[in-house]
Order: structure tokens, then sequence, then C-alpha cells
């Protein structure tokens, strides 16, 4: 879990300050409301990441580069919400961990896994962006199905293998404050050596979060100064494409401000709680739970920015909503009783077909 203790973990601090009676009642408190918005949160990101891997699978196809790459964004974001959420409401609910050592371990590596590879699909979303309007042609040849897989793949494998000592430092540790019995899921090596944790969450912080949106501020700053110099003969020219490739732009830029603006709360929280010395306190910890809260939040928001940003398949919801048919008759004048009338002969239903342009 992303939140590694920050109840339990603070509790381990030396609290001489800390109102005992206070700290329960909060507890208290938190043993109830936590499970209900996280339960929402795994609900609501579970239905749109899922909706989205559905329409992109099976109505988009996984053709074209960018598609693909939104596909794994969900599916990130999908496991995310899997792995993480629930097991933290738990952490946050319960005075100890229920599932066992080899559980801490897996939950902890999924999530940091999913975590990495969310923000990496958005940096290779943002270079799909910058080659596809900036070099149009020239990058036909690399924005190819096979390539995207194999990125993808190759991306997945490095944050695999980087995550592997998650699985080495994570555990259960039990201990006892104020004479209750508590266990909780912990980075281990970082109880008995600060240093570590130090390293932990400032490689987090550098490579799940800063160098990532440096990458791509500076793939979108040159993507936006190529379409400032653009000449207008070539934007009419290639106007219906250029419409598509805007639309994408704005989508994948929806996406990574949402990004930075949910994971900057609890990465300024990791880096305050294990670089700063400080004396934990409720505030503290309630702080660390709304930033938990917004990081997870953003697993959920990816799909609404999906379906409000994405025109094509807005087009084809209200389709398949309204299935709106139109039928062509023919008309012939036929002599009845001493007059002619209009009667309608051999009618065919056609299905109306809206031509989009496809997300390139």
């Amino acid at each position: 879990m992303l939140n590694g203790s920050y109840q339990n973990g603070t509790i381990l601090q030396e609290q001489s300050g800390l109102d005992i009676s206070a700290y329960l009642d909060f507890e208290n408190f938190v043993k109830y409301f936590i499970p209900v918005i996280f339960g929402l949160l795994v609900l609501l990101g579970m239905i749109g990441n899922t909706m989205v891997i559905y329409w992109i699978s099976f109505k988009e196809k996984l053709n074209q580069p960018t598609n693909i790459l939104i596909f794994f964004l969900a599916l990130a974001d999908l496991l995310f919400v899997l792995s993480c959420v629930p097991y933290t409401a738990v952490h946050y609910a319960l005075s100890e961990w229920p599932f066992g050592n080899i559980w801490c371990k897996v939950v902890n590596f999924t999530t940091h896994v999913c975590a990495y590879a969310s923000v990496w699909t958005l940096v290779l979303l943002s270079l799909d962006r910058f080659l596809a309007v900036v070099h149009p042609t020239a990058s036909k040849k690399i924005r190819t199905r096979r390539n995207t897989f194999l990125i993808v793949y190759a991306t997945w494998a490095i944050i695999i293998c980087g995550n592997i000592p998650v699985l080495l430092q994570f555990g259960v540790i039990r201990y006892q404050w104020e004479g209750f019995d508590r266990s909780a899921c912990l980075n281990l090596a970082g109880v008995y050596n600060k240093l570590v944790l130090k390293v932990f969450y400032g490689c987090f912080f550098i490579f799940g979060y800063a160098f990532p949106l440096t990458l791509i501020c500076t793939l979108y700053g040159s993507l936006v100064k190529h379409l400032r110099l653009g000449t207008p003969l070539s934007l009419r020219r290639h106007r219906r494409s250029m419409r598509a490739k805007r639309q994408a732009t704005r989508m994948i830029i929806s996406f990574v401000v949402a990004f930075a603006l949910c994971w900057l709360p609890i990465h300024a929280m990791l880096i305050t709680k294990n670089f700063i010395d400080f004396e934990a306190t409720i505030g503290f910890t309630a702080v660390m739970m709304f930033a938990n809260c917004l990081a997870y939040i953003n697993s959920c928001i990816n799909p609404i920015l999906y379906v409000f940003l994405s025109e094509k398949f807005q087009v084809n919801f209200r389709s398949c909503l309204s299935n709106s048919r139109s039928w062509t008759c023919n008309k012939k004048d036929q002599p009845r009783g001493g007059r002619l009338e209009t009667v309608i002969i051999n009618c065919n239903k056609e299905i109306n077909d809206t031509k989009i342009t496809d997300i390139v």
C-alpha cells in the first residue's frame, strides 16, 4: 500500500504529546468513515476502467497506438484500484493486518508496479502525441501496433524488475501500543533503518512523479511550439487529421493534469514524513488519509475524462442509446374510387451511419 503505515507507522514513533483518548476516538471514526469512502472509490474505479477497457477492446479495436496506450492506462488504474484501495481501507479500519505476511508483500508490490505503470504510460502517450503531431509522416513506420505493444511490454518489465525490492522489504510487524496488541504491514527494512525509507520514497518521488512529469512537459512544450509555428496552408490541407490529433492531445493532457494534481499531495506528505523530523499528530494523519484518497481518485477520474473528451465515444454511445433508423420508401399513384391516391410501397429499413474521425 502506498500509505505504508500512515496510521500505525506514526504510532510507532515517539508521541509523548499525543492525546491517547482523542486518538482512539479518531480511530473509531476512521473505522467507519474510510471504508465507505474507499468502497465508493473501488466501485467507481472498477466500473469506469472496465468500461474503457471493454470499449477499446471490442469497439475501437487495439489497432491505433493511442488506443493501445489508453487501454494499458485503464488496465493499470483498474489493477491499482483493486490491489491497493480495499487493503488500505482495511488497514485504516482495523488495528491488525489480517491477510498475512505473503499478501502484505504482494499487495505492496502490485500497488507500486501499477502506480509506476500509470505515470509511465502517460509518458508514452505524450511521446505518441509528439510523434503524431510533429512528425506525422516519418513516425508512421515507428507508431505501429507491434512497436506499441513491444514498448509497453518493455516498460512493464522494467517496472516489475525495479520493484522487486518491495517484495524483500515489506512484511508484517507485531507490536504493542499503549497496552494494545497490534500489527501492521510496513516496510520492515525502513522501520529499523530510516535511510532505507528515504531512499525508497525518494526514488518513488523522482521516478514515479518528478522525472516522468518533466519528460511530459518537455514533449508537450515542443508540441505546442510546433502547432504555433504551423503554416495556415498546411493546417487547412490536413484540417480533419489535425482536428482528431488535437482532440486526442487534449484528452491526454487532461490525464496528465489530473495525475499531477491528484498525486502531488501524497508525494509531498511522503517526503515530509520520511525526510523531516516531526511529531505525529491526529491532524497529520488526517491529512495523510486525505492525500491517499486524492491519489486513489485519480484512477477513477481517467475513465470519466475519456467519456467526456472522446467525441467518438460520445457519438457512438448516443447512437447505441437512440438506435436511430431511417426508412427509404417508394411512392406510387394508384387509381382508387375514381381518384388517384398515393400509396407507399417497398419500404427498406437502413441504419444511419455517422462518420467519425478516428483518433490517430
